[in-house]
């Protein structure tokens, strides 16, 4: 995709994507320095939230900190879940977009109620319901967004709680890798997707994201619903040759992210042969699926996204989709009252 051909530039969707670049170019990792620090004496701390605020940016929190042994507890809920829990102990980061999403909101009031003291928050808006409730609550740089589908906000959340934990851990290596991060991610975003498999994407009756536990494949299956308005599945790990093949149909579409190397003969065997469907892997090097190749990044994950959501607008646009207003789907899922 790109913003020279008007069968993109007219949206406000594929406008967010391609300004993701530059909110990662500018983004200033030393922002949360004091909060980072807080955390790390408490030593554990939950994210919540729901929906896209929550599933890359605490995801891929938890798998690049387990990856390099951070020394903080990291778990992550649903703001619902989260208020059947005992938090004392723990300090609770919450994103919302809107500072008033329903669920986040309540739990908030519930932990202040208790009396907790490690309560933060991370909006997109200034003087919101949450940041009333919050300790201390940060706001997004990257702007409005101009389509129902978070993306560029997403990105941006993911850098903030990198940043933050990486200054509760004493190693701020974030800053200077911003830059060559926005270029990869910039690369990722117009990479020209082969025509046919796009076709093979706008045409298939449920599309499926394999892949890791790191919320790139699980936020992409969530954005082919709003941008392509089709069925979508998360398969973990390698899920998708664990039994899910016995529902699955010739016309479907496996889409895997980053995929592992010892597991490429299984997927061949129980998804191409038995199933006859068509996988397509987005990696860092060809494989023996058709590949989308991307630029290779010590922030594999963000580059990974951005190509996710490049195949997703081609096969929107060529189902002639309007990328920007899902027919039911809300910018506030589910807006706090009260």
């Amino acid at each position: 995709m790109n913003l020279t051909d008007s069968k993109y530039s007219s949206f406000g969707l594929v406008k967010d994507m391609m300004a993701t670049a530059d909110v990662v170019a500018n983004f200033s990792a030393d922002q949360a320095k004091e909060t980072g620090r807080a955390i790390a004496q408490v030593g554990r701390l939950l994210l919540t939230g729901e929906g896209s605020s929550r599933i890359f940016p605490a995801k891929n929190l938890i798998a690049n900190a387990r990856r390099m042994n951070w020394p903080i507890a990291l778990c992550t809920e649903a703001a619902r879940q989260a208020q059947e829990y005992d938090l004392s102990n723990w300090s609770v980061f919450a994103a919302s977009n809107s500072g008033k999403t329903s669920e986040v909101i309540k739990l908030f009031q519930d932990l202040k109620a208790k009396g907790h003291k490690h309560l933060y928050g991370l909006t997109a808006s200034e003087n919101s319901r949450l940041s009333e409730l919050a300790s201390k609550c940060y706001v997004l740089k990257c702007g409005p967004e101009g389509a129902v589908a978070a993306t560029k906000s997403v990105i941006e959340q993911a850098l903030f709680y990198h940043a933050m934990l990486e200054h509760a851990c004493g190693i701020p290596l974030l800053g200077r890798r911003v830059k060559t991060l926005s270029e990869q991610i910039r690369s990722a975003l117009t990479l020209q997707i082969d025509p046919k498999l796009t076709d093979k994407i706008a045409t298939a009756g449920t599309i499926y994201f394999a892949g890791r536990n790191d919320g790139v494949a699980e936020e992409l299956t969530l954005k082919t619903n709003e941008i392509t308005r089709k069925k979508s599945d998360f398969l973990e790990g390698t899920y998708a040759v664990h039994g899910i093949e016995e529902v699955m149909d010739k016309n479907d579409v496996v889409i895997w992210v980053d995929p592992y190397e010892d597991s490429i003969g299984k997927f061949h065997d129980v998804l191409e042969k038995g199933v006859g469907l068509t996988v397509i892997a987005v990696a860092t090097k060809q494989t023996s699926f058709p590949t989308i190749v991307v630029p290779e990044s010590e922030l594999q994950s963000y580059v990974m996204m951005a190509a996710g959501w490049n195949v997703l607008v081609e096969a929107g646009v060529k189902l002639g989709i309007n990328l920007d207003k899902p027919v039911r789907a809300r910018k506030v899922g589910n807006e706090f009252v009260g």
